[in-house]
């Protein structure tokens, strides 16, 4: 099937669908294969639940006039979103970066949807299946989308850029996110500049944050980058504070109280101030947005529970993410600080000595609470002798309820794959 005739039924349904346990009435199923499933065989299912057609890419399973044979179904789903996407005369923001894509995305969707009526990637929806759907969610509503871009592999970004086509782009930094799978840290900054050298092709617009070095370095490649946030650059702003609250003072003169925690965040939020200057959001409606942003998605959350303050930062968890985390509660005035974290995954070859590293930070900074879960973690017990180790969470937990902790500020941070927001709950 063509991918014009097949738009021709997307635009019929406007929906589409990759699970049939979330199947909508009228919506495309499209039967995507993996390393474990191969969701082919619930074609005729996703049918019976209400999809209008099943796109499927094996013959034994064309049982039905509404299932749509295609060579590889993953490829017609992408093309078919980039065909969507080419129908869009709007300003599409690519984003990547090893740290702060979803809270920069949310920021900035705040700041934009003050003027327009914004699209904006849904959860994690930022890989290869991810960004499709993300595109083809897009209505002829919308005026602005903002789309998050991940990879954990070199080509991955220019996949993504390919099928996204943004036309204005920002990387929030380049740290050792993935580093395993990249094969090195040079390779992540290739893999991650790879929008840059798309928007470069399609003379896109690019938002560089000048106080980033390698970002800087890289900047020079455009003829006019959008820079932030120094003084001089296009959009300048300052941090005031972040003891624990972030504290910023806008280019209008305002000072904007947030609701997120960490230093780190200082940078997406002058990412989304500067990108709402350059698309002409009155000022102080955007300052409005970031003072109004609450996080609840585990990524920097502050809960209070009993007597505690507990950094929630378990989302997910990289060398370059966990140094800050670290950095940025040490640097608090609060009298008692706790450290529980878990394994941080994909450093491959790189896991012992980056685990290790945190170990020494660690050490320097001079906690003496420190809980560490996770096998990756045993390897860093040498530098900081005095840490309570388990092997597994259901242990860690076990220690929480015999040993509570009280009256503390606890930063919890690790992998997804460790689920370490379960432990609040013992806190």
């Amino acid at each position: 099937m063509k991918i014009e005739n097949l738009y021709q039924k997307f635009i019929e349904s406007g929906k589409v669908s990759t699970d049939t346990r979330q199947i909508t009435s009228g919506s495309i199923f499209f039967a995507l294969k993996g390393d474990k499933f191969n969701a082919n065989e619930f074609a005729e299912e996703a049918l019976k639940k209400g999809a209008s057609y099943s796109v499927i890419d094996e013959e034994k399973y064309n049982t039905n006039e509404r299932c749509l044979l295609v060579d590889d179904v993953l490829n017609t789903l992408q093309k078919l979103a980039r065909y969507h996407r080419d129908q869009l005369r709007i300003p599409v923001i690519g984003l990547t970066g090893s740290n702060g894509k979803t809270t920069s995305k949310e920021l900035v969707n705040a700041v934009l949807s003050k003027k327009f009526k914004t699209y904006a990637t849904r959860g994690n929806l930022n890989n290869h299946i991810g960004v499709p759907l993300t595109l083809l969610a897009i209505d002829k509503s919308v005026e602005i989308a903002v789309v998050e871009m991940g990879a954990n592999h070199l080509g991955e970004i220019a996949l993504l850029s390919s099928i996204a086509n943004p036309t204005h782009g920002f990387i929030t930094n380049i740290g050792k996110a993935h580093i395993g799978t990249f094969g090195g840290f040079e390779n992540i900054i290739k893999g991650k500049s790879e929008l840059y050298q798309h928007l470069l092709l399609t003379g896109g617009q690019v938002f560089i944050n000048s106080q980033n070095e390698i970002l800087a370095r890289l900047a020079k490649q455009f003829t006019t980058p959008i820079l932030y946030p120094q003084k001089g650059d296009y959009y300048h702003a300052q941090l005031l504070s972040a003891d624990p609250i972030v504290k910023v003072l806008a280019e209008n003169g305002e000072e904007i109280t947030t609701n997120l925690i960490g230093a780190y965040n200082f940078e997406n939020i002058a990412a989304a101030l500067c990108i709402g200057k350059f698309f002409g959001v009155d000022a102080q409606l955007a300052n409005r947005a970031i003072a109004e942003y609450v996080p609840s998605n585990m990524r920097s959350q502050v809960v209070r529970k009993n007597s505690n303050a507990i950094i929630l930062d378990a989302y997910n968890a990289n060398p370059s993410s966990m140094q800050a985390a670290i950095e940025n509660i040490a640097a608090m005035n609060v009298p008692k600080k706790v450290l529980i974290l878990g394994d941080m995954f994909e450093l491959e070859d790189e896991a012992a000595k980056e685990h290790q590293e945190i170990g020494r930070l660690i050490k320097e900074k001079g906690f003496e609470q420190v809980y560490l879960c996770g096998a990756l973690f045993k390897t860093a017990l040498h530098e900081i002798p005095k840490a309570k180790y388990f092997a597994k969470k259901d242990e860690l937990i076990d220690e929480l309820k015999t040993f509570p902790i009280k009256d503390a500020t606890i930063l919890v941070k690790a992998s997804r794959g460790i689920g370490l927001e379960t432990i609040v709950d013992y806190l």
